[in-house]
Parts: C-alpha cells; structure tokens; sequence
C-alpha cells in the first residue's frame, strides 16, 4: 500500500515585521493617494502594476535597516537619465527575505547591518516627481506583495 508524502513548508519569514525604514516615520506610514498615484501594491501606473509598496520618508532622511540585514548590491529602479537624481538604492537580505529599497542612497552596498542602523539617505523625489509624497519603494525580490511584513 502507498501513502501519499504530505510536505509543509515553512517560511522563516512567517511573521516577519519591518522595523522602522525612515528616520521621521517610526509606524512606517504608508503613501496613499497624491497627484502621482497610489503607494499600495497593484495600484495602476498605466498600463502596468505598481509591484511595491511605499513608505513615507521626507527627501534628505536617514534610511534604516529594518531588521538584521546582509547588503547585496545596488538596485537600480529606473536606468533613465531623467530620473538620475532617485535612480539607486539597494538589494537586501535578512529573516528570509529578499527585497530591494529604491529611492535610497546606500552608505554601502555589502556587508551586514543590524537592525535600526543606518543604511542610507534618501533622494531627492520632488526633484523628480514634484508634489508627490516622497517615499521609500519596498519591493520583494519575486515581486509579491510586501504589505503583509508592515
């Protein structure tokens, strides 16, 4: 007689919270709604999704890590010239995670960090995108939806 094998699996990421992402927002509220669009993930930008989700954080504001991270690299939202002023931020790592933060001028791009420790500065949005409310991009790795580690 065969038994069917039964598999669970466990993400370590299972109640996973960000710590606070910016200097200024300790309860990481969110963008909701400017002239701009939306900050929930899936809002429409035109004929696409909106694949992140957004984090108030005012122009110039330390960034932090928001849990115990590894720093792998620079993320690079757009790679257009007219948006060369928010064009980086930085690919992380940590509790099970992988996420990019765009809009962010990293201090480093390797190494680990600690929870609550500066990672970066972020850019100057209203340079760019005038009027909107600047914010920290979280976007995971696979593209699925953040909003439930906030």
């Amino acid at each position: 007689v065969r038994h069917p094998v039964v598999v669970t699996v466990v993400c370590l990421c299972d109640g996973v919270k960000f710590g606070q992402l910016c200097n200024g927002n300790p309860t990481n509220s969110r963008r909701t709604s400017d002239r701009w669009g939306q900050g929930h993930y899936g809002a429409r930008r035109g004929n696409r999704e909106h694949k992140g989700l957004d984090i108030k954080c005012s122009d110039g504001s330390a960034v932090y890590a928001p849990f115990d991270v590894t720093l792998n690299g620079r993320a690079i939202p757009y790679g257009d010239p007219n948006k060369a002023a928010i064009d980086n931020g930085i690919n992380l790592r940590g509790k099970g995670l992988c996420f990019k933060l765009f809009y962010v001028s990293p201090d480093r791009t390797s190494g680990s960090v600690r929870k609550g420790q500066r990672i970066g500065t972020m850019l100057p949005m209203q340079s760019v995108y005038p009027g909107i409310t600047s914010h920290v991009h979280v976007q995971m790795c696979d593209r699925s939806n953040p909003t439930r580690y906030f």
